[in-house]
């Protein structure tokens, strides 16, 4: 009896699960088959060297990140050699060692500057990111500037040389303007690390795509990912008393941002574009290589989309809007979901030890289990099918054929990140503030310099 209501469950919605993700496929199919879905072709070298339409400002904040800042830092401005660039690396008084490696990555660019936070860290991150804009209108006030467009990044993030100049030239009619993220390949973790390659590959070369095209709200990714100015001040009026577009208290503070463009009636963009070489216009970063990492990442991504983000942002929008948050909010349920599906493969197991034993088995399939199992195994094909090929096209057949074998490796981390974080937010509620329980990198992305378009040489000297 077990057998047969955990085969329902987990079946029943398995199946509510494929629909969903079949109906994001065939409008992405529909998008491409009226070039619609079109991912246009730049010249990287004429783009990269464009100038802006205005200043930019750069914000990275930074905890406890001096093995991984300085390299980013010294790559993000060769990559961006732009004069009305500027860049504010924040962190915190008592993260002596992060500050020394900014400033050793500063070195004497006169475009860069660093935050010390009047505060202990970590905080959180919309915290320390707050503490980088009061600086950034510091300076505008001061220096009688105005930042066009501010860019949000990561402490590991490789900028790709041609994304400023597109940007900026997004920026014209939009007021939020998100990038692809790309993670880089880890030769040391491809298996925890490189899970991560296909579920960006299919959630930026898709689902972001065909979000776009409905109209609804953008999610920021925190990097790769640029605002107008008068976007953030008026966040920062409606949401955050007068001074603060970033909320403080919530731990997936880019995401919630995102959202509030289309809530504010503004403009938002997903700029999705291949340089001539073939390559991508994206971020390339370097995501977690251990399981422990990867699960507390994972964690935060689901305790502030989908519980903060329901408790903060709620349910308004039209019919295609409230598809998109269910999907967002579906990251417990699919937890719930799969951690029953693996139960289900253990009692089965089970079964059949004893049937081959030579018990009994307890139960027959009847016609509409069988059509169940059909139906699903049919949708568990089409949904490998996807995502090979979309890890391919980024990546190669070899990472393809990975993302195949990943699959359970990314079942695990996502049943252990539900289960925490529900914990943690079952916490927050009894009173507990939400802290900044980021990944620390331990060594830069292993991807050769050069291969982002900077030459050979730039970064280091």
């Amino acid at each position: 009896m077990l057998e047969h209501e955990l085969l329902l469950f987990v079946g029943i919605f398995f199946l509510v699960g494929a629909a969903d993700e079949l109906a994001v496929d065939f409008a992405w199919i529909w998008l491409r088959l009226t070039g619609q879905g079109k991912t246009p072709v730049v010249e990287r070298r004429q783009v990269s060297s464009e100038p802006l339409a205005g200043p930019a400002a750069v914000l990275i904040p930074a905890w406890q990140e001096e093995d991984v800042i300085a390299d980013t830092i010294r790559h993000l401005l060769a990559a961006w050699p732009q004069e009305q660039l500027r860049l504010y690396v924040g962190c915190y008084r008592n993260d002596r060692p992060s500050a020394e490696a900014i400033i050793a990555g500063i070195g004497g660019d006169s475009r860069a500057r660093m935050i010390v936070h009047d505060r202990d860290g970590p905080s959180t991150k919309a915290d320390c990111l707050n503490r980088i804009y009061a600086a950034l209108l510091e300076d505008e006030a001061r220096h009688g500037f105005r930042a066009r467009m501010i860019l949000l990044h990561d402490a590991e993030d490789l900028v790709d040389p041609a994304a400023l100049s597109l940007l900026d030239q997004a920026m014209g009619d939009a007021d939020f303007v998100q990038l692809p993220v790309l993670p880089l390949v880890q030769r040391r973790s491809r298996w925890v690390a490189g899970h991560y390659c296909e579920e960006f590959a299919e959630a930026h070369g898709k689902a972001m795509v065909v979000r776009g095209r409905l109209s609804a709200g953008l999610p920021a990714a925190g990097v790769g990912c640029a605002f107008s100015g008068d976007l953030l001040d008026e966040m920062a009026r409606k949401f955050g008393g007068g001074s603060e577009p970033f909320s403080p208290e919530c731990l997936t503070e880019d995401y919630e941002l995102g959202l509030r463009v289309r809530l504010l009636g503004r403009r938002s963009t997903f700029l999705r574009m291949r340089g001539d070489d073939g390559r991508l216009v994206a971020t390339r970063a370097c995501f977690p290589h251990q399981l422990g990492a990867a699960i507390r990442q994972k964690t935060r991504w689901i305790y502030g989309i989908a519980f903060q983000g329901w408790e903060r942002l709620g349910w308004a929008g039209r019919g295609s809007e409230m598809w998109m948050r269910l999907r967002d909010r579906r990251g417990p349920f699919n937890a719930f979901v799969l951690a029953v599906a693996y139960l289900l493969v253990v009692v089965a197991g089970a079964l059949y030890l004893l049937e081959w034993a030579g018990y009994p088995r307890p139960w027959p399939f009847d016609p509409l289990v069988k059509l169940l199992i059909t139906i699903n195994l049919l949708c568990f094909v089409w949904r490998v099918a996807m995502r090979v090929g979309f890890t391919a096209r980024e990546y190669g057949w070899g990472e393809g054929i990975r993302a195949v074998l990943r699959i359970p490796v990314a079942n695990i981390i996502a049943i252990m990140a539900g289960r925490r974080a529900l914990f943690a937010y079952l916490r927050s509620l009894a009173g507990e503030m939400p802290a900044w329980d980021k990944t620390r990198h331990s060594a830069h992305p292993e991807l050769p310099i050069e291969q982002h378009g900077v030459p050979a040489g730039t970064v280091g000297r």
